[in-house]
């Protein structure tokens, strides 16, 4: 199902450390870029309960730590882990070519 994506590049890889996050927007929307020990990930770019801008907050291990009130999400799945936040964070398949980070985003229509 990856053919139907853009894949737009988004820093070099060596522009995250491990257990870093950067912001990348694109267009109108807003993304976070993080990378774990597991790989790189890519989420929405703003916390789902108030908006926050989570390249603020700290990634611990595999999860991301809202700066605003300390809610959690897992980076890999988006799924809201701690109060106060409860709704799911959208993710987007990420690969790396060249030395590059890329994200899969769905083409506007």
């Amino acid at each position: 199902m990856s053919d139907d994506l853009n894949w737009v590049p988004v820093c070099a890889v060596d522009d995250i450390a491990e257990e870093g996050v950067i912001p990348f927007d694109f267009g109108r929307d807003s993304f976070c870029v993080y990378r774990t020990k597991s790989g790189f990930f890519a989420t929405d770019g703003y916390c789902t309960h108030e908006a926050a801008l989570l390249s603020d907050g700290a990634v611990i291990g595999e999860e991301i730590e809202c700066p605003l009130h300390q809610g959690r999400f897992d980076i890999k799945s988006g799924k809201a882990l701690s109060p106060p936040v409860s709704e799911a964070l959208r993710t987007y398949p990420t690969r790396v070519e060249g030395g590059k980070v890329l994200i899969g985003l769905k083409p506007r229509k």
